[in-house]
């Protein structure tokens, strides 16, 4: 899974134009994710991935992250080849970070027109991890999509002018409580509600609606392949063993000897 992080400088610009900076957010970061599969010497082709998109830190502030789950293989379409990655290594975090950096603020600044602030730091947040395969790996991003802003069994203590909630710090990992003002509590969650028509979740390349019969030619693909290897067992050599006939023990091979063949003497015709 790969984690791309908006800065604490630019999410002003998330406060007050979600719309325009979670377009931008997705739209940069799958360029970045497309680009480094292509140039990948294990991928070298087309990849598929799932974003999701998490707007809150654990102490439910604004703090704007894309997951993008990233299945460990691309599809070669000149090739009819699916190519799979070894190992648990996918991409390197400090590239991805300078190339999304990069992108992300010429496409806020040259082409949204939106002024950015004047300090920036140079170092961004992307985190590039292996989570699993298969269903634990969905099970580890549906984390991220289904659990909400913050649950009900959070909130320890509700009145007219104050809600108290806990969570779990990041550093420590301990349970914090934190007290709030009703109205301010309210702002807190509420600024985590997406924008009218605006996707919480996006596919992306072979995972994209529109490549479901191309993922059905790779399932195949990879299923006939399975089945090939798995009908063809492993050759193992037996060894001969004859028992003597005697003792019924096996019995050890020394040689052939050859029989001597004896000297026959033609017979004359006498008379």
């Amino acid at each position: 899974m790969v984690t791309f992080t908006l800065p604490f400088e630019l999410r002003v610009i998330a406060k007050h134009q979600p719309e325009v900076m979670y377009q931008a957010m997705f739209s940069v970061a799958a360029s970045v994710l497309k680009e480094f599969a292509k140039n990948s010497k294990q991928l070298g082709g087309e990849i598929g991935f799932t974003g999701v998109l998490h707007t809150h830190n654990r102490r439910r502030d604004l703090h704007p992250h894309i997951h993008f789950i990233i299945p460990a293989g691309s599809f070669d379409k000149d090739r009819k080849q699916w190519h799979k990655s070894k190992g648990k290594y996918l991409f390197n975090n400090f590239n991805l970070a300078t190339v999304w950096r990069a992108r992300l603020l010429e496409r806020l600044a040259d082409k949204l027109n939106i002024k950015l602030p004047s300090a920036i730091p140079k170092r961004w947040v992307v985190d590039c991890q292996h989570i699993g395969k298969g269903l634990p790996a969905l099970k580890y991003l549906s984390r991220y999509l289904y659990r909400g802003v913050l649950p009900d069994k959070s909130i320890i203590g509700a009145t007219d002018e104050q809600v108290s909630f806990e969570y779990q710090n990041s550093q420590t990992k301990t349970t914090e409580i934190r007290t709030l003002p009703a109205v301010k509590f309210l702002w807190l969650v509420l600024q985590h509600v997406l924008p009218k028509g605006l996707r919480r979740v996006r596919d992306y390349g072979l995972l994209r609606g529109n490549c479901s019969k191309l993922r059905q030619q790779i399932q195949l693909m990879l299923a006939v392949a399975g089945a090939v290897f798995q009908m063809v067992p492993e050759v193992k050599r037996a060894v001969a063993i004859r028992p003597c006939p005697c003792c019924h023990q096996p019995m050890s091979f020394i040689g052939i000897h050859a029989r001597p063949t004896s000297l026959k003497t033609p017979l004359s015709n006498t008379a």
